[in-house]
C-alpha cells in the first residue's frame, strides 16, 4: 500500500535543508511527487525558485540548471508582482527517482534573503531486495560524485 506524506519548511534564500531519508524502514524507498514554493512575505515583486537533489551539492536553482545531472530530482519556480500572481509557475518533478538516502534542498529570491516557504510530498514504494541494493547503490553513486 502506497503512503503519501508531506515534508515542509521554511529556509532563507540562498540557504540549504537536508530532507533525511537516511535510516528510513529497510525495503523502502521514496518517490517525490510534488514541490511547491510560497513567499513569507507578499507586499513585493520576487520570483522564487527552489531545487532538490540526491547529489553531494546543493544545485543553486537560480543558475543554469542541467536536466542531464542525474541526482536533480527536483526544481520549481514561482513568481509574484504586488500580492498578484502572474503566469509563471512551474514545477518539474521527476516521479520515476527512487529516494533511498537524504536529500538536499536549497530555495533562492531574486530580491534579499527573505525566507521562503516550501512543501514536498513523496510516497512511500516498497521494494524488493535487489531493488534495494541496485537503488541504494545508484544514490550512493551519484551522492558520491
Amino acid at each position: 500500500m502506497k503512503k503519501d506524506f508531506v515534508i515542509r519548511g521554511q529556509t532563507a534564500s540562498g540557504k540549504t535543508e537536508v530532507l533525511n531519508f537516511s535510516g528510513f524502514k529497510p525495503g523502502m524507498a521514496y518517490r517525490i511527487t510534488e514541490f511547491s514554493l510560497y513567499p513569507s512575505e507578499l507586499n513585493s515583486t520576487k520570483e522564487l525558485s527552489g531545487s532538490i537533489t540526491a547529489g553531494k551539492t546543493a544545485v543553486s536553482p537560480t543558475a543554469s540548471v542541467d536536466f542531464r545531472n542525474e541526482g536533480l530530482i527536483a526544481t520549481t519556480f514561482l513568481a509574484q508582482e504586488s500580492n498578484q500572481w502572474y503566469g509563471i509557475t512551474h514545477s518539474i518533478v521527476n516521479d520515476t527517482f527512487l529516494i533511498t538516502q537524504n536529500l538536499i534542498l536549497m530555495v533562492q529570491t531574486d530580491t534579499g534573503s527573505a525566507p521562503i516557504n516550501w512543501q514536498c510530498r513523496f510516497e512511500s514504494v516498497k521494494m524488493s531486495g535487489p531493488q534495494e541494493a541496485v537503488t541504494n547503490y545508484k544514490q550512493y553513486l551519484i551522492s558520491d560524485e
